[in-house]
């Protein structure tokens, strides 16, 4: 684990006394020398969508960094205490304009691929209930795009679930 993960552990949330790097369950971590308090760094989770018209899929264009400008699925984090397909639910309308139903689980993915990602990437197959596409949040534009004429894509992630999926009937 690396010790940039670390860097705005200085305190102890608990007592307030400084912490210090230790040894704890075969890691450094982070730990309260006064009051025993060890920090376990979370894995950001964040969840995508797979929304597909035939042979076309839904992507957004992203307005922040990073790849600002470039094409990827409709995604978001998971808030603390939210169930993951309510999340994508979420981030669908909210990027999209979409009410989506998750029709299924398509792929869970690891690897942080930028140092403000997702370590887990839960990726769902969804199918459109009701709405109008209108780009929102951190999104300026949605487009249906042919699977086989895509625009350049931001994330290699996207890349490989695009790959993966097989087009619904």
């Amino acid at each position: 684990m690396s010790a940039k993960i670390f860097q705005d552990i200085n305190y102890c949330p608990r007592c307030g006394h400084p912490v210090e790097l230790e040894e704890h369950f075969g890691k450094l971590r982070p730990a309260c020398p006064s009051c025993s308090w060890i920090y376990f760094a979370d894995p950001k989770v964040a969840v995508a969508a797979l929304i597909e018209q035939g042979d076309r899929i839904l992507l957004v264009r992203r307005v922040n960094d990073p790849q600002r400008g470039l094409w990827t699925l409709p995604a978001g984090f998971v808030d603390a205490g939210e169930d993951p397909v309510q999340a994508i639910e979420r981030e669908c309308f909210e990027e999209t304009g979409l009410h989506v139903q998750v029709l299924g689980l398509l792929d869970v993915l690891a690897g942080q691929e930028h140092s403000r990602g997702a370590h887990i990437l839960i990726v769902y197959r969804v199918g459109v209930l009701s709405g109008t596409v209108r780009p929102g949040d951190d999104a300026d534009k949605v487009a249906f795009f042919s699977r086989y004429n895509l625009p350049e894509l931001a994330f290699s992630t996207t890349r490989r679930i695009l790959e993966k999926s097989v087009p619904t009937p």
